[in-house]
């Protein structure tokens, strides 16, 4: 199933997206997305609602240097564990949504990623549990302001910005995402090319890890991590990512 969050014109919903191309259309669910969806009856063609961020997590914990070779284009070692930060709620926008670039942080980079939905509250999952909690994945772009990063010593400014977290354009509740093609464009010019399969820290470790440091709420996101070819983006570029089952998330880059 792939699970939305739309703009319609009643209002905002979450919805099921069924069909292809000029066929598509949405099915309006009461309430929430997690354990099974209860529907209004209620559909419109795909075309005629507008895409939000797919969830409004309470938290986002991003992995870093988790792709060796994207470690290597910065000069660093793979961690032996996980390498975690959190991305506040505020940086979530969905497709088409501008990022939003501000005047005083000089260079920022696109960082397309696999990102991970928790479907129920949890806390210390083992890696034997972690796709019985899992409602979905989505694509992410992990927005961030790398003078600041280098400058800072830490991430959550260069990470933090609203924006930064770009998330859509729909959760696919049913795949494996073990190993999926994963590429971005910045204008149609192909930046990134990797495959899911080259986690370092594989997606059970990444549940189990985050959830023994603190609970996991329904709909919070992590972060997987990026492959190498990260790069600048500046203002009236836009960004495509595209994994493999899921789907592309464009967004366009716009000045503060």
């Amino acid at each position: 199933m792939r699970l939305a969050r739309i703009a319609h014109p009643g209002g905002v919903a979450f919805a099921s997206v069924e069909g292809d191309g000029d066929d598509a259309q949405v099915l309006e669910i009461a309430e929430h997305p997690f354990g099974t969806p209860n529907f209004t009856g209620k559909r419109w063609p795909l075309a005629d609602v507008r895409l939000l961020a797919p969830i409004l997590p309470s938290k986002i914990i991003a992995v870093g240097r988790n792709y060796a070779k994207h470690a290597a284009e910065f000069g660093n070692e793979v961690p032996a564990s996980p390498m975690t930060f959190i991305k506040p709620s505020t940086t979530v926008i969905g497709p088409n949504a501008a990022i939003k670039r501000p005047g005083d942080v000089g260079r920022i980079d696109f960082e397309g990623e696999l990102a991970i939905v928790i479907g129920q509250p949890i806390k210390n999952v083992s890696a034997a549990r972690a796709s019985s909690v899992i409602l979905g994945y989505t694509v992410a772009n992990d927005v961030s302001a790398r003078d600041l990063q280098k400058s800072d010593g830490q991430w959550g400014r260069a990470k933090g910005y609203d924006t930064f977290c770009p998330l859509g354009p729909w959760i696919e509740t049913s795949i494996d995402a073990s190993d999926l093609a994963l590429r971005t464009e910045v204008d149609g010019e192909l930046k990134q090319d990797g495959r899911t399969s080259d986690l370092v820290h594989k997606i059970p470790e990444l549940v189990e890890f985050v959830s023994g440091v603190m609970t996991l709420l329904p709909g919070d996101v992590i972060l997987t991590g990026t492959p190498e070819g990260v790069g600048p983006i500046v203002d009236g570029q836009q960004v495509s990512i595209t994994i493999e089952g899921i789907g592309t998330l464009t967004n366009p880059v716009q000045a503060l």
